[in-house]
C-alpha cells in the first residue's frame, strides 16, 4: 500500500516537472519570436543631406547692435537681482551653512525645507531633539543630526532663533 502511494506521488511529481518544463519551453519560444521581430524591424535609415540656401539677415548698424546687447545685459542683471532676493541678508555660522542652508535657505527663508525665520530658540531646539531621537520622522534630518552634539544643537537653535531680528535689521 505504501509503495503505491509513493509511486503515485513520484508519478505526480514527474508529471508536474514535465508540465513545468513545457511551460519554460513555451516562454523561451515566445522570447525567440520577440527577438526575431525586433531583429527584422531593425532598419537602417539613410538621410540625404540637402543644402539649403542661406538667408541673409537684415543688416543692422553697429550702434543698434550695441544697444541691443546692452539691453539684454541689463535685463539679465535685473532678473538675477530679483532671483537673488535677500540672499545673504546676514551672516550665518559655518555649522548652519553646512547642515541647514541647502534645504532651509541661506537665511532660513525655506527652500525644500520649511521656513525657519520667526521660530524661537526653544521651538527649534525641541524640533531638532525630536528629529534626532526619531520622535519626529524625517530621514534627512535624522541623518544630519545623529552625529551632532547637544551643544551644537543648542548653538544652532540659538542662531536660528535670532533670524527674524537679523532679517529685520538687514532690511532697514
Amino acid at each position: 500500500m505504501i509503495r503505491h502511494i509513493i509511486a503515485a506521488i513520484a508519478t505526480l511529481l514527474a508529471l508536474w516537472a514535465m508540465y513545468f518544463m513545457y511551460q519554460l519551453d513555451v516562454k523561451a519560444e515566445r522570447l525567440k519570436q520577440i527577438q526575431e521581430v525586433i531583429r527584422k524591424s531593425h532598419q537602417e535609415v539613410h538621410l540625404k543631406q540637402t543644402m539649403q540656401p542661406i538667408q541673409k539677415a537684415p543688416t543692422t548698424t553697429a550702434s543698434q547692435e550695441a544697444k541691443k546687447k546692452e539691453n539684454e545685459v541689463e535685463q539679465k542683471l535685473k532678473a538675477l537681482k530679483e532671483r537673488a532676493g535677500n540672499m545673504m541678508a546676514f551672516k550665518v555660522s559655518p555649522l548652519y551653512k553646512q547642515k541647514c542652508s541647502s534645504c532651509h535657505g541661506v537665511n532660513g527663508e525655506g527652500i525644500i525645507g520649511p521656513k525657519l525665520v520667526g521660530k524661537n530658540e526653544s521651538e527649534v531646539y525641541q524640533a531638532l531633539v525630536d528629529f534626532k531621537s526619531g520622535k519626529r520622522k524625517n530621514y534627512v534630518m535624522y541623518g544630519l543630526l545623529t552625529k551632532m552634539s547637544d551643544d551644537e544643537i543648542k548653538a544652532l537653535s540659538k542662531e536660528i532663533g535670532t533670524f527674524a531680528q537679523k532679517m529685520e535689521a538687514a532690511s532697514k
